[in-house]
């Protein structure tokens, strides 16, 4: 008899990320939490992401609220890495790097608001 081992909900939160959407989607998040207030970071679709090597500025932008962020968002080079998310040496998700973000900032955004 097989025995099958099933991953935690959090469990696959800290593994996941690091594709081109997801990556897109912290561009979007950041740029509307942040850019008109800081001008840390712009506003890029997964086609542009793919494209180019924004990793580090998404990077920048994240540690400009205390996150310490790891993008490896799968351009043309380099395909399927994982992002991870760091707050004070513990791994965190993405949703709770977002939420940190937004404590940090004092704004709260619904994901309609960002994600347009």
């Amino acid at each position: 008899m097989t025995s099958t081992k099933k991953i935690s909900d959090n469990s696959l939160n800290l593994v996941s990320g690091g594709t081109k959407a997801e990556t897109a989607d912290d561009s979007r998040f950041l740029n509307s939490l942040l850019y008109h207030r800081l001008g840390q970071c712009d506003r890029y679709g997964e086609y542009r992401v793919s494209c180019g090597d924004h990793d580090g500025e998404i990077e920048r932008a994240w540690q400009s609220v205390g996150i310490t962020a790891v993008l490896d968002s799968g351009n043309l080079v380099k395909q399927g890495g994982s992002n991870t998310y760091w707050l004070n040496g513990k791994q965190i998700t993405q949703e709770q790097a977002r939420q940190h973000a937004m404590d940090v900032v004092g704004v709260h955004l619904t994901r309609a608001q960002w994600d347009w």
